[in-house]
């Protein structure tokens, strides 16, 4: 390969931010999963790129509560990627929040590697609280969390997942938002990375999760929606979170409106790129225009 690939060692300390300091971040998650698929000449660009700057936000914006030198730290808030197939951004993320070496990127989907094509438990990877990818498993997992700490721990921890809106056809994605939203858990943050874009083409022409906002109201839930790509709307939605949660309230969801392959003009808004890696020269391209 031609391409030269590095991973600088830099860390983003998790803290509140201003605006714009959040663009340096998703721009470095952005060109990690770049260089990541390249390398590992497998794997899924779109819906990672979309979800970075909800997921810069999340753990750069004093959203949640965690350590990474104590990955196990029993007051910690959990994250959830239901959608596993979106992990390389998942892994950019908590390589540059301090959890394991930049470097380590590289050896995404190889053989041996503790960054598998879907998170993996069993891989030992610090930050990882569960295996993902079967597509509503995971935020039935991570609902299962939730409840343990708000009705049987009762303490103060949140939990936070991620689905995609195509992972929403599956029917135990609604068991889950059933139990959420009989059980009034105010710790539950459920993100629905609302972009349309599925493997085989639009979520509106393949089988329709439309109206969502309607359907999670009627589950229960205080929902907010937003434009996921507009960071001052993303901080709010998580502060409402916060207030729903300290007051008792409903459980939350934030219907993010992304764009897949967001930050890469000939992969915005494109379903093909779903789980297409780009090849050298795209990501060549790629890179120009990640700067």
């Amino acid at each position: 390969m031609s391409l030269e690939i590095n991973f600088s060692a830099k860390v983003f300390e998790n803290r509140k931010r201003k605006y714009n300091e959040y663009d340096e971040i998703a721009l470095t998650i952005r060109q990690d999963i770049i260089k990541s698929l390249v390398l590992a000449k497998s794997g899924h660009p779109g819906g990672p790129l979309g979800i970075t700057d909800v997921m810069s936000v999340l753990f750069f914006g004093s959203v949640m509560k965690y350590d990474p030198s104590n990955s196990d730290w029993s007051e910690r808030d959990r994250f959830v990627l239901s959608a596993g197939h979106m992990a390389p951004v998942q892994y950019s993320t908590l390589a540059r929040a301090g959890y394991f070496p930049t470097e380590e990127l590289k050896t995404l989907r190889k053989y041996g590697s503790r960054l598998q094509g879907h998170p993996g438990l069993d891989m030992h990877l610090p930050g990882i609280e569960t295996s993902s990818g079967s597509l509503g498993q995971g935020v039935s997992i991570a609902v299962g969390m939730a409840m343990s700490d708000w009705i049987i721990d009762k303490n103060d921890r949140k939990v936070f997942c991620i689905t995609g809106d195509g992972e929403l056809q599956e029917g135990a994605s609604w068991e889950a938002a059933m139990a959420a939203g009989s059980h009034r858990l105010s710790n539950f943050c459920w993100i629905v990375d609302n972009n349309d874009c599925q493997i085989d083409g639009r979520v509106t022409d393949i089988l329709s999760v439309y109206p969502l906002k309607e359907k999670f109201e009627a589950f229960n839930f205080d929902v907010i929606e937003i434009d996921g790509h507009n960071y001052q709307q993303i901080q709010a939605a998580f502060d409402k979170f916060e207030e729903n949660h300290k007051n008792n309230g409903l459980p939350t969801c934030i219907i993010a409106k992304t764009f897949m392959g967001k930050g890469v003009s000939f992969m915005n808004d494109e379903y093909k790129w779903h789980g297409n890696p780009p090849n050298e020269e795209q990501a060549e391209t790629a890179l120009s225009e990640l700067i």
